[in-house]
């Protein structure tokens, strides 16, 4: 997957890139690259946020689209969107609408902010809406954001109580125990994945692992961020983070500008090199998700997929 929300100001730039001429060279270079490194993967555009079909037309315009096999979609009505959870059929619809490319909701998900029991309902009718309308569907997420870290907004605690719903999206709380849905979600799995961001050198990793398996989880979106590369001992992190993935069919998602290659200071500038970004992914696909043939250093499995031709999916 390239990229995370690239038509959300909290993960791209848009007073530096208005109208996402520089995001467009940014994921075409990457979608080449990552297609000249191994054909057989699925190249996921960054679900977006706001459902926007502008945006999306927008890229196809700009030949973005020609360079991917799929979009994705993120959604969360009960907590962020200005829409009731009951359109999201008419959501994908409006997508359906200016692309016929596989439409993904990489990001769906209810918060406990004002009750568990919200999310136990939202879970349920989440599944009811989407089961069988979308080829991939990661529920966000497995754990609670520790309340010790930051969440990746541009605004922070400036944003009020849409920040703070950001630490209670978990089907576990931050110490491990479950809430009132997780027990809900093995009824629904593997039709839903998960999607679990880790952090670098995350402690959870190897529980995440544990209790994505015991909830019969299948498919998992995590991501690679191009700037935590930099940091000393990345290769080693990322190394032991796919090889606990390892039994899962991974989406994995590559963003974040490292803060000395943006146009500004910051992860959601963009590059000032398009092309850096596209060598980062190709270096992880040679690192992971290598060719056919080819061996990959960790000897990483990833599964077949029915719905993409059995092809795993960047």
């Amino acid at each position: 997957m390239i990229w995370n929300e690239p038509n959300n100001k909290s993960h791209w730039d848009l007073e530096l890139d208005p109208d996402w001429t520089a995001f467009a060279a940014m994921a075409t270079s990457a979608g080449q690259a990552i297609h000249a490194e191994n054909p057989e993967l699925v190249r996921v555009l960054g679900g977006i946020s706001p459902i926007d079909r502008g945006f999306i037309a927008n890229l196809a315009g700009k030949g973005v689209l020609d360079h991917l096999d799929a979009v994705a979609v993120h959604g969360f009505p009960l907590d962020w969107n200005h829409w009731m959870i009951d359109e999201w059929p008419a959501k994908l619809d409006e997508i359906r609408a200016v692309t016929s490319m596989p439409i993904w909701v990489s990001e769906v998900g209810v918060s406990t902010f004002g009750a568990e029991e919200v999310q136990e309902w939202g879970l349920r009718r989440t599944a009811e809406l989407l089961i069988g309308r979308a080829p991939r569907i990661h529920w966000y997420s497995l754990y609670d954001l520790p309340a010790a870290w930051p969440a990746t907004t541009r605004h922070r605690e400036a944003e009020g109580s849409s920040y703070y719903r950001h630490f209670h999206m978990g089907l576990l709380r931050e110490d491990g125990a479950p809430k009132p849905a997780a027990r809900l979600f093995a009824d629904y799995a593997p039709a839903l994945g998960i999607c679990q961001w880790f952090h670098f050198e995350d402690h959870r990793l190897d529980d995440a692992v544990r209790k994505l398996t015991e909830y019969g989880v299948k498919h998992l979106r995590t991501g690679l961020s191009w700037a935590d590369s930099f940091r000393p001992g990345a290769r080693a992190w990322f190394d032991r983070q796919m090889a606990a993935l390892g039994p899962f069919d991974v989406t994995l998602t590559f963003c974040f500008t490292p803060e000395h290659r943006g146009l500004l200071p910051h992860h959601t500038s963009p590059p000032r090199v398009p092309e850096e970004f596209a060598d980062f992914c190709a270096e992880m696909v040679r690192r992971y998700a290598p060719r056919s043939g080819g061996a990959s250093p960790l000897r990483l499995d990833l599964p077949a997929r029915p719905e993409t031709d059995g092809r795993p999916s960047l």
